[in-house]
């Protein structure tokens, strides 16, 4: 039994039209193994690299303080160093740059715990949201006075 000629044109038509707006990955026979790699998310995370270097001495303008950091970004984008806001210091207890964003927890010497986390923005300056981990409910926004 053989098709009709536009019953052939109209099935090759709809196969290129099928291809061209799903992609080259229908190619494939159904049988065939899948291409992308199963890969874990936190995996996929830590691979993606940093996109700007956090390092140096700067200024976070919060909502409620000013707050000079000192940091140390290795190689990985890992965060390292300290704080200061008037007398209180802190020490940076964790944190990392990974593509454009930022987040590192403050242990300030008072007592209070503080998760920053943000992202460069287009203006090439970081701005975020902190909040107490000790107590939640005490958040502030914050910017950074240079860019990077």
């Amino acid at each position: 039994m053989s098709m009709s000629r536009r019953t052939r044109k109209l099935l090759t038509t709809s196969a290129a039209l099928i291809l061209s707006a799903a992609g080259a990955g229908l190619t494939a026979p159904a049988n065939a193994a899948p291409t992308v790699p199963a890969t874990a998310p936190s995996t996929v995370r830590e691979a993606r690299a940093a996109g700007f270097n956090a390092s140096g001495v700067w200024t976070i303008y919060q909502s409620n303080a000013t707050v000079r950091i000192d940091l140390r970004q290795d190689g990985n984008g890992n965060l390292f160093g300290s704080t200061s806001s008037g007398n209180t210091v802190g020490t940076v207890q964790e944190g990392s740059v990974t593509g454009n964003d930022i987040y590192f927890i403050v242990q300030w010497n008072h007592g209070p715990r503080g998760r920053y986390t943000g992202s460069l923005g287009p203006d090439r300056r970081l701005s975020g949201i902190t909040v107490d981990l000790n107590n939640p409910s005490s958040q502030a926004t914050w910017r950074s006075d240079r860019t990077f």
